[in-house]
Order: structure tokens, then C-alpha cells, then sequence
């Protein structure tokens, strides 16, 4: 990615991060636990491509001078939106709404990833065969676990949350 793509990209997730905040009517300390677990994520993303280079599943043309990869985190920091969707789903759904979240991830996270590698060829490319397709499966998978912990590391459990249902309030009233 250019430096321009990363400005681009940051502009758009934060404005996707911010709409999100005040949909799911998240608090400070949620919001920060999801841009601490957003950044978690990126920098076990940046370990994740390193060894996917290494296994040579894929090439990715990252510059990884510094500043780039700061940015590159920031980036990935922004994507906050997602945690913050994924805690309302385990505030509603438990950790089962988080095992249906990884599944669906694990399932279209790779037709997504290459539609991006076809779209925009100069980011990189994909090994030929299935264990690409299979390490972005697991990759999407870790990267919400760690993601969601460290938010829940810093938020605290969804179940706590304010606005989390209480058991009396779903009895009926005699």
C-alpha cells in the first residue's frame, strides 16, 4: 500500500469507527478498548504476513520502514468498528454469537482477501493452491480473538455492560 492509500483507508475506518461508536451507543471505555484491541490485532497482523512471506503463502508489498509501519498499525487501529460490532454481538449472543462471528469471518475473509489482491494486483498476491486460502481462514480467526480480548482486557465483559440484558428484565410482569 502507498502512504496515500493509507491516509485514504485511515480517513475512511475512522469515519466507520465513529458512526459505529454512536449506533452501538459505546462508552469511552469501550471505544478505547476497541482501538487498544484493533491495535493488538495490527501488530499480530504484521507477524501473521511476515510468516505467511516466510512460508511463502503469499507476497505482500509492505514497506517496513518505521513510519510505515506505524501507520500501517494506526490503519488497522482504526478498524475499531468491528470490535465494537462483535461486542454488541457477545453482549446479546455470548461467546456462542463469538464462535458464529469466526466462522462467518473464517468463510469470507479469503474470498475478500483475494477480491482485494484482483482489484488492486500492485498490494501483492496468493500462493496458488488451498493453504492460502486456509491460513486466511485462521488468520481472520486469530486476529478477532485477540482483538475482542484486549478489548475485553481493557472494557471489561459484554455481559457487564450497561445496556447488556438483565435476567429480570426479560420476566413478565403478574
Amino acid at each position: 500500500m502507498t502512504e496515500q492509500q493509507l491516509y485514504l483507508f485511515s480517513a475512511l475506518y475512522l469515519a466507520m469507527s465513529i458512526a459505529t461508536a454512536v449506533l452501538t451507543r459505546a462508552t469511552l471505555r469501550r471505544i478505547a478498548g476497541a482501538i487498544a484491541g484493533a491495535g493488538a490485532a495490527g501488530v499480530v497482523l504484521l507477524g501473521i504476513v511476515a510468516w505467511g512471506e516466510s512460508a511463502r503463502l503469499w507476497h505482500m508489498a509492505i514497506d517496513w520502514r518505521p513510519y510505515m509501519l506505524a501507520l500501517l498499525i494506526i490503519n488497522i487501529a482504526l478498524c475499531a468498528y468491528a470490535l465494537l460490532i462483535t461486542w454488541r454481538i457477545a453482549r446479546r449472543f455470548g461467546w456462542r454469537g463469538l464462535v458464529i462471528v469466526g466462522f462467518v469471518a473464517a468463510i469470507f475473509g479469503p474470498p475478500r482477501d483475494y477480491w482485494y489482491m484482483s482489484r488492486f494486483p500492485e498490494w501483492g498476491y496468493y500462493a496458488p493452491g488451498f493453504a492460502p486460502v486456509f491460513a486466511i481462514s485462521v488468520s481472520y480467526v486469530i486476529l478477532i480473538a485477540v482483538g475482542h480480548g484486549v478489548m475485553r482486557l481493557v472494557a471489561g465483559p459484554a455481559r457487564n455492560d450497561r445496556l447488556a440484558r438483565r435476567s429480570w428484565a426479560t420476566d413478565k410482569k403478574s
